[in-house]
């Protein structure tokens, strides 16, 4: 009996301390949107269920460790349906990030990104206009484009410079015009049109070299958010795999313990069995 408590106090222990990866994987999302995305209709529900796991682990330590039966059946009752939430929002975050990735440009390291390249609720949620204003705002009040700027010995880096880095979704899709409008290098959210025809994209017309402006009202600039997203959640999902099958691992061994506990409350002392106290044997030795 004291060996099955020790077991669940453990597993319970292990419970909670798995749970905070999960709520810092929910923070973080948090923190990634208030610095550039402005998005928090996603990481809420990741931070519900780390300290709903927290709590509930909790509980169940307590009930471990005081022999509490209500509690302990509460943890096994609680976590069960806390599992299923964790599976659907891991389900939920692949589907919604399905579609969509970076397109490789000609003789550059960065990608552009095109809004056509996604689809789904994540697309429409991003593009509703009652949601993008307040996304573009907060990308501008970021000053994510402004802390572009690079230099090399106290000399602002070059168009063939510009043309090797790695830029984020954000950074592609907000902060400079598509590769394919063909506009020229002037510094990293400086371009001019080039000597031949503006492209047929129409955020070529509607870049403006405005400090204020560049591609925020760019479609560019909400499929960088879009990638911007999947990169994040992906990051996210992949930890809470990891954490789901850790966790779902305590359930089954906690949920034996429990078993295991309840069978012997219902036996007789240690050493007698209960078919000995059912059928006593006439013969005695």
């Amino acid at each position: 009996m004291r060996a099955s408590n020790h077991l669940i106090g453990v597993v319970n222990f292990l419970t909670f301390l798995l749970s905070i990866p999960i709520l810092g994987g929910g923070i973080w999302l948090s923190s990634r949107a208030n610095n550039t995305e402005c998005l928090k209709f996603l990481q809420w529900p990741l931070i519900a269920i780390g300290v709903a796991i927290m709590i509930v682990s909790l509980a169940g330590f307590a009930g471990a460790c005081y022999r509490n039966t209500f509690l302990m059946e509460l943890y096994l009752f609680v976590m069960f349906f806390i599992i299923a939430a964790l599976i659907g929002f891991i389900i939920f975050a692949y589907a919604v990030t399905d579609k969509g990735s970076g397109r490789p440009v000609q003789n550059r390291a960065y990608l552009d990104y095109n809004l056509e390249d996604y689809s789904g609720w994540l697309k429409d949620r991003v593009t509703d206009n009652s949601y993008w204003p307040k996304i573009s705002s907060c990308i501008r009040d970021s000053k994510v484009c402004s802390k572009m700027g690079r230099t090399v010995n106290g000399v602002p880096e070059t168009s063939d410079m510009f043309s090797y880095r790695k830029l984020s979704p954000i950074e592609s899709g907000c902060c400079k015009p598509p590769a394919e409008c063909g506009y020229t290098y002037v510094n990293e959210t400086t371009w001019t049109p080039g000597g031949g025809l503006v492209g047929a994209n129409p955020d070529c017309t509607t870049w403006n070299n405005d400090q204020q402006m560049l591609c925020y009202s760019c479609n560019s600039c909400k499929a960088g958010v879009l990638g911007s997203l999947k990169k994040s959640w992906r990051k996210v999902s992949l930890i809470n795999i990891v954490a789901l099958i850790i966790l779902v691992i305590f359930y089954v061994v906690g949920c034996a313990a429990f078993r295991n506990n309840k069978r012997m409350d219902n036996d007789e002392p240690y050493g007698e069995a209960r078919m000995t106290k059912a059928q006593p044997s006439r013969i005695h030795l």
